[in-house]
């Protein structure tokens, strides 16, 4: 999820410290003695995680917003534990009259919440007169212990209206389109750390899931569309053939398809004939399942070669109402950030199928959907894009924790915005969330990275999920150069795709990876206190041109970038990387080789903050 910017000690030698072990909390060191995570950043012999397959059916009214389903649950104890009960995700809960949530929303939209109208175990009926949620988690004691290795049979009926306003990542969108995520009762995270997941869902955190298969099967009325996770398996017996073939061309071009217009909008002949249409689909493996329904958007799409090896495609989509003009080109955006995921950073294949981009009323992600609101100007329309699919590696195909550790992922999606961007529109300078880290680094609004998500909101949750990680991301990448920073990320994604790493997981993984203990920076960027100043000190003649003799003023470090203009005003670029901070040196001095006068040395980059510039700037005589 993007947030907007709007919510968003002396200096010690770290020479004898540079490669100290980072510090571990107890109980996730807990997990190198218990075998399941190992300090060399692997899933130990001892690893393991839950899972599910899910059978939804689910009725959906656009004009009541009434959603009325079943799930039927295979859930795989894969732990060492005998399970006594089940932690059940009841995230529609979040507008329940009385439960907690970090933002207020309208009075029109508190219900009561989702009501279980049916659930059993193994067979066994469950009193859910008797059921206690507390908000979004509720617990179901189970008849007989679900012991190791064993698998509970579940059946849940359910239903709830769906919010109309107070739009929180969910809800009616206008009149005809709807984006409905989390609809279905699912099984909480039962894991080899905390055990079961209870931080309820109250707006600001966001998620944590099994991976999990899902068949399902969604029922809106004629002329209503189904966009979801997963592919759409059925698509001869819900949409009019001459749509099937457009989306089926979709699928083997690289040229952008058409497949619902304006003019076929008119005619409402794009779905069955039916009173009601179901819409089956399936998704493999994956962390969560949404969809999105509208009877009046128009539907590009296209798609590409994401993987070489194998030819695979991956069919990219945006689905929009045309009075927001600013979705006329996110069908070239999303296009492009996928071509540039799999090429270039993280030059990994795009794992998915298909990747929606769905006109809504919020900025968020979900496993090959996005849910993102218009907005003003071009540079917003690729940020937001390439920023929200971006979380397609983080935190879906990772697994990530983003209830703990909302920087695993958030992070990652900024510097995606960052280095996407640039490769969209040469002529962008994405600046996100930079000055207000500069602004507010080692203020009482500026914790260490590694503070729990859960332990933070406003200012210093955007600080700590958003810039600051992904200036550590970047800083690596620029100390490693590109071919031994993407060996290292590629050690961390082949170690953890599919399953849950912790943040050490992470460390472990990309120092394993670069071969190089970069535990010197993780310490000083994500535990330490600390502000980013980096000032010139001194410009001095010599025989052969010029010393530039930088300081580092704060503790946190940052690489050099140097501007030199000279008399005739040509310009000169130098640049270190934050290996000139390693052992904790106070300066670097950087020869400058010229023969020319110097007029001007301006330090600083755009993606460099700096919490006192004033002396970043100096003059030649």
């Amino acid at each position: 999820m993007k947030l907007p910017l709007l919510f968003a000690a002396s200096l010690l030698s770290f020479s004898a410290l540079a490669q100290q072990p980072l510090p571990v909390p107890r109980n996730l060191q807990a997990t190198y003695a218990k075998g399941t995570r190992a300090e060399n950043g692997q899933p130990g012999p001892n690893y393991w995680q839950n899972s599910a397959d899910y059978t939804l059916k689910v009725n959906f009214d656009p004009a009541s917003r009434r959603v009325a389903g079943t799930a039927q649950i295979a859930y795989h104890n894969q732990s060492p534990d005998s399970l006594r009960q089940l932690l059940f995700k009841i995230y529609p809960n979040y507008y329940q009259q009385g439960a907690p949530r970090a933002g207020r929303i309208s009075p029109e939209d508190l219900t009561e919440g989702m009501k279980i109208e049916a659930l059993s175990i193994n067979g066994q009926a469950v009193d859910v007169a008797k059921l206690q949620p507390d908000a979004t988690n509720m617990f179901v004691p189970l008849p007989r212990t679900l012991g190791a290795k064993q698998t509970a049979q579940i059946s849940v009926t359910y239903s709830y209206t769906l919010n109309k306003g107070s739009h929180m990542r969910t809800g009616e969108i206008e009149p005809g389109a709807d984006f409905v995520a989390y609809f279905f009762p699912r099984v909480a995270v039962y894991d080899d750390i905390d055990g079961w997941n209870r931080h309820p869902y109250i707006g600001s955190q966001e998620f944590y899931n099994d991976f999990a298969n899902f068949s399902a099967d969604i029922t809106v009325p004629r002329n209503f569309v189904v966009w979801a996770t997963g592919d759409l398996t059925n698509a001869d017996a819900v949409l009019g053939k001459k749509y099937v073939k457009r989306l089926r061309d979709a699928e083997k071009k690289d040229a952008i398809t058409s497949i619902i217009t304006e003019a076929d909008l008119k005619k409402q002949d794009i779905t069955a004939p039916n009173a009601q249409n179901t819409w089956h689909f399936e998704a493999k493996n994956v962390t969560d399942f949404v969809f999105a329904t509208a009877d009046h958007y128009v539907w590009q799409s296209s798609s590409l070669v994401v993987d070489p090896a194998t030819k695979r495609r991956t069919r990219v989509d945006a689905v929009y109402n045309t009075k927001h003009k600013d979705y006329e080109e996110v069908i070239h955006f999303a296009r492009k950030t996928v071509e540039a995921m799999s090429y270039n950073f993280p030059k990994w294949p795009f794992p998915y199928s298909h990747e929606t981009i769905f006109d809504g009323l919020d900025q968020m992600e979900y496993p090959m959907m996005v849910n993102d609101n218009p907005v003003e100007t071009r540079q917003d329309a690729i940020t937001l894009t390439d920023h929200e699919i971006f979380h397609t590696m983080f935190p879906f195909y990772m697994g990530i924790n983003e209830t703990k550790y909302g920087w695993m992922d958030e992070g990652w999606a900024t510097i995606g915005e960052w280095l996407i961007s640039k490769q969209i529109d040469p002529t962008l300078d994405d600046d996100y969330g930079i000055a207000p880290y500069a602004q507010n680094a080692a203020t009482e609004s500026d914790l260490p990275i590694m503070t729990l998500t859960t332990q933070q909101n406003g200012l210093p949750f955007f600080l700590n999920s958003y810039p600051k990680p992904a200036f550590g991301y970047l800083y690596v990448k620029d100390l490693l150069g590109d071919e031994l920073f993407t060996k290292a990320l590629h050690t961390y994604i082949r170690n953890w795709n599919g399953k849950h790493p912790m943040p050490y997981d992470f460390f472990n993984s990309m120092n394993a990876g670069a071969g190089r203990n970069l535990n010197w920076f993780w310490q000083r960027w994500f535990f330490d206190g600390g502000y980013p100043d980096l000032g010139i000190q001194n410009v001095a003649k010599t025989a052969t041109g010029y010393d530039v003799t930088v300081e580092a003023k704060g503790t946190k470090p940052v690489p050099v970038y140097l501007t030199v203009m000279y008399q005739d005003n040509s310009t000169q670029q130098l640049h270190r990387t934050i290996e000139v901070w390693e052992t904790g040196a106070r300066t670097v001095t950087v020869p400058l080789a010229t023969t020319k006068a110097v007029k001007q040395v301006k330090l600083g980059a755009t993606l460099v903050p700096d919490s006192y510039p004033k002396d970043n700037v100096w003059e030649g005589k």
